[in-house]
């Protein structure tokens, strides 16, 4: 198995564009108000473009590769392309959060717990422990280290997916 192109270095590109494109629908959604009023149907683009990035991703290395991958290989890119992804989105995140925009969880909590009134079976009990809640697990640094998290996951159940599907092994004479 000579030659064979490193696996971190050929993912790596990638990651960080598939983290520019959450960016970017990030600031879409900020920027039309979708963020704030919570419509989440632009993530399902996401939900739909991130394993897709990741099975083409896998077979152009195996393009790369001589036709050859093994599922080591594409778990590892896998799981890269997610990680870096990831990475990439949480800074972005503690950048928006932190300097761009400070007050927007605050905007989102109060909106949330306008919505949460509106529900008669919520006594204001209920409402105030679901704030401190969210306030706890959707800060910046939690919720970006959580989202780290569940793209590396979710990039692992794909590349799985993928390498079970595209693995080709090499012959070792």
């Amino acid at each position: 198995m000579e030659n064979q192109i490193p696996t971190a270095k050929f993912s790596s590109n990638y990651g960080v564009i598939l983290g520019i494109i959450l960016i970017l629908i990030h600031v879409l959604m900020y920027v039309s108000g979708m963020l704030l009023e919570g419509k989440q149907w632009p993530m399902y683009l996401y939900y739909l473009i991130f394993p897709v990035f990741i099975f083409s991703t896998i077979h152009a290395y195996k393009k790369k590769n001589n036709g050859f991958l093994s599922l080591g290989q594409a778990i590892k890119i896998g799981i890269s392309i997610a990680a870096l992804s990831g990475l990439v989105y949480a800074v972005y995140n503690g950048i928006f959060n932190f300097f761009i925009e400070p007050d927007f969880i605050d905007q989102m909590l109060e909106l949330t717990r306008e919505k949460m009134m509106e529900n008669p079976n919520m006594t204001e009990e209920q409402i105030e422990m679901s704030i401190n809640w969210a306030k706890k697990l959707g800060g910046p640094i939690i919720g970006g280290a959580f989202f780290i998290l569940l793209s590396v996951f979710f990039g692992f159940i794909y590349s799985l997916i993928g390498g079970l599907i595209m693995q080709k092994k090499q012959d070792l004479y």
